[in-house]
């Protein structure tokens, strides 16, 4: 039998991992759709340090695979984000070895629409007031069968966007790549492993990440 003090501690760090994050938000998470692309690309720009995507170079992610952008909203207003870089098998390789650059992705590291993504990488996470409770829908949106078995590679660019990493179990990993975290998905662990958790659960409310 469990103890249940170890139980509890157990259930506490399955709520913060990032699969695990409550998907009952009444934030309406879903695919951005081709007439707000220019306004995404703003906020982007807006929200996030270091983003500078315009609507052109947005476009393009979008055309090769649209379920890579996210938006939030709530009653029809847009709240934020979630753009994504979904690599295949050489693709997960170059960005572990430095090959591929994150800030000027090459296509050709990129799982078609139709493949099995490898590697999912999050370009940007940009979300205000009680848009960053959409995490858990979008988290949802990558256990569809193209994604799920993908492990989540970032790079944060915020002290906060670092300290969502911590709390939803991203670790950093030694990489090519400066300040890689992986989160690995809970079905691709041994059942040995061990995860390092945050202490402490922190508000989110103005995640640039």
């Amino acid at each position: 039998m469990r103890n249940s003090a170890m139980e509890r501690a157990s259930l506490s760090n399955r709520k913060r991992d990032f699969d695990y994050l409550s998907a009952e938000a009444a934030v309406e998470v879903r695919q951005a759709q081709d007439r707000e692309i220019s306004a995404i690309a703003d906020m982007a720009t807006q929200m996030v340090p270091g983003v500078q995507i315009g609507e052109r170079a947005l476009r393009r992610h979008f055309d090769f695979d649209p379920a890579s952008i996210l938006v939030f909203a709530h009653r029809g207003k847009l709240l934020g984000g979630m753009a994504f870089l979904f690599l295949d098998g050489r693709g997960h390789d170059a960005l572990i070895s430095g090959e591929f650059s994150p800030s000027h992705p090459d296509f050709k590291f990129f799982a078609t629409r139709n493949e099995q993504v490898a590697a999912t990488y999050i370009w940007a996470i940009g979300a205000s007031g009680r848009g960053i409770a959409g995490l858990g829908k979008a988290a949802a949106h990558l256990r569809q069968p193209r994604f799920v078995n993908a492990d989540c590679f970032a790079q944060p660019s915020t002290a906060a966007g670092r300290d969502l990493m911590i709390t939803t179990g991203f670790v950093q990993v030694p990489s090519a790549q400066p300040d890689l975290w992986r989160y690995q998905r809970p079905w691709n662990r041994q059942p040995t492993a061990t995860r390092t958790s945050s202490s402490s659960v922190r508000s989110f409310e103005d995640a640039r990440y």
